[in-house]
């Protein structure tokens, strides 16, 4: 499956009212670039230019994506950094809608 489309299904899934926390692009990364290309942590921090902890964390949730590792990783994947900028948004906004907005809170008349 092409990198946009799983992109797509994502928003996809996100914009389902909220019901699911959006995907962290370290996830995205780990899950659909850094697994099927059997890399190891340590040959994708190579290849992207950072080191192993820096990469470590953003694969594993503990980070988020910078507009600088945006830059490295769509540069390294052939994809756009606007696609990872905007994950970081989904996830951003899908976690903040999750802690501050309960689904009756607003209701518009």
């Amino acid at each position: 499956m092409q990198f946009l489309q799983i992109i797509k299904m994502i928003i996809e899934e996100t914009d389902m009212a909220g019901k699911r926390k959006p995907t962290h692009p370290g996830e995205i990364l780990r899950e659909d670039v850094i697994k099927p290309l059997n890399l190891t942590v340590t040959e994708a921090a190579k290849r992207l230019g950072i080191t192993r902890k820096t990469l470590s964390a953003l694969l594993n949730c503990r980070a988020g994506m910078s507009s600088e590792m945006a830059l490295r990783v769509a540069r390294s994947t052939g994809t756009t950094p606007e696609s990872w900028l905007f994950c970081r948004r989904n996830l951003i906004c899908g976690m903040q809608r999750i802690k501050i907005l309960p689904s009756n809170h607003f209701k518009w008349k």
